[in-house]
């Protein structure tokens, strides 16, 4: 039975006290001070800057000792954030969030939040929710945030064709999976990632034609370093034994499907490293 997911900040007492770290009022879009400042790190969702995150760079890891953020926290925020209209009030849904009650105060200070969760078991929710079955209006929702779900869904195609329905017109979804080889397939084993629910699907670059099948029109946001992998602009580094098979991501990369959002120094500032851990696919609802 395998458990490809480290240990992480919220599971070793990092996370800050409810609401102390947006009481500053600096909205989520904002650039923290620690940049202009020459911060060597700077987390985008509370706005600590230092001299370093906690622990080595990986997607799971590098902990903002001040929210508890890991690396795909802060990339999830930055994609959602460089690239929805700024508005506040924004009705905001974000499925089985990995961050804590401080996290959700935030957003709520800012947007129309709420967290939904399958079985409310492994991570906190509002309310529970079925991606297979949606018990939400149609085009009710401005904003889908799924981090690290899809992957654990049996149906994912029917998810799909749900989220698209309660998304308004011009909604946008933003979602993340591990993205550890370049083509679909079934787990060889029982799989789990950190939580109570088994992996069914682990993705490849090829999501991204379920994403369209279900009517989105999609791109992968990735850095640059990412994007000029993909392309072969530079060369790829090996894979490590970190549970991302680089050679296999390369391979079956699609260049064309992908959209840089954060140059090498924003990577480095932000903990999104190594930068072939990074994927996010930004779903768009025409309207």
């Amino acid at each position: 039975m395998k458990n490809l997911l480290r240990p992480t900040a919220r599971r070793v007492g990092l996370a800050a006290p409810e609401g102390a770290w947006w009481k500053a009022g600096e909205p989520p879009w904002a650039e923290p001070a620690g940049v202009k400042a020459g911060a060597a790190a700077v987390c985008n969702i509370c706005h600590w800057a230092g001299d370093a995150f906690i622990g080595p760079y990986h997607t799971e890891m590098g902990a903002c000792p001040k929210c508890g953020s890991v690396g795909r926290d802060r990339f999830l925020l930055w994609c959602f954030t460089r690239r929805t209209p700024h508005r506040r009030r924004m009705r905001v849904w974000e499925t089985s969030p990995r961050l804590d009650a401080a996290y959700r105060s935030a957003m709520r200070h800012w947007f129309d939040y709420v967290a939904s969760d399958f079985d409310l078991s492994a991570h906190e929710g509002d309310i529970r929710i079925d991606l297979q079955d949606i018990a939400l209006p149609s085009a009710s929702v401005d904003v889908l945030l799924t981090p690290h779900v899809l992957e654990h869904v049996p149906d994912c195609d029917r998810a799909l064709r749900d989220i698209h329905r309660v998304l308004k017109p011009g909604g946008r979804m933003y979602l993340q999976v591990p993205l550890c080889y370049g083509t679909t397939r079934a787990p060889s084993e029982p799989e789990f990632h950190a939580d109570n629910t088994p992996v069914v699907l682990n993705f490849g670059w090829d999501l991204t034609d379920r994403v369209r099948a279900a009517g989105f029109e999609t791109r992968v946001l990735v850095t640059d370093e990412y994007r000029d992998i993909v392309a072969g602009t530079v060369p790829a580094p090996g894979s490590n034994g970190d549970g991302f098979h680089v050679e296999d991501l390369v391979a079956h990369g699609r260049p064309a499907d992908l959209e840089a959002v954060a140059d090498r120094d924003t990577a480095r500032r932000n903990g999104f490293l190594p930068a072939y851990h990074y994927a996010t696919w930004e779903c768009l609802k025409p309207g």
